[in-house]
């Protein structure tokens, strides 16, 4: 059974990650998605909007319609989708090499875990970027 990393792992991970995709991201500054990366922004990381519907910058940075436009690399890929669209954003994603998948709070999907897993990507299942921020480095 899955099991999240432990505070010590998702803290250690939060305080040395540079770049995260933000994958589903919203232009919309209601929407969670856009709040959350607005949130990583602010917290001095550097944000990917990736979304296939965005044409126009988010928070100033060019949004992506997929992980594997991204030139740089990406040490988060936050997921914000619905639990059973979740697996293709992992299936892209092994190929890019992320330290790590974040699926934000709500969002479950055991057999994207796995693949990310068996593929040495660590995996954050149904827990806040934002809040874990917060908690493990005291909103540094």
């Amino acid at each position: 059974m899955f099991q999240n990393p432990s505070d010590q792992e998702r803290k250690e991970l939060l305080a040395t990650a540079k770049n995260i995709a933000v994958v589903g991201c919203s232009n919309n500054p209601e929407r969670t998605s856009y709040l959350i990366a607005e949130a990583l922004q602010k917290a001095g990381y550097r944000i990917f909007p990736v979304n296939p519907n965005l044409t126009e910058p988010v928070l100033g940075e060019r949004p992506y319609a997929s992980l594997n436009e991204i030139a740089e690399p990406i040490d988060i890929v936050d997921v914000f989708r619905r639990s059973e669209a979740v697996l293709p954003v992992v299936e892209e994603a092994v190929k890019v090499k992320p330290r790590a998948i974040w699926m934000q709070s709500g969002v479950v999907n055991e057999e994207a875990a796995r693949l990310a897993q068996e593929h040495g990507i660590m995996v954050v299942m149904d827990r806040c970027i934002k809040v874990d921020h917060a908690i493990l480095l005291g909103g540094k």
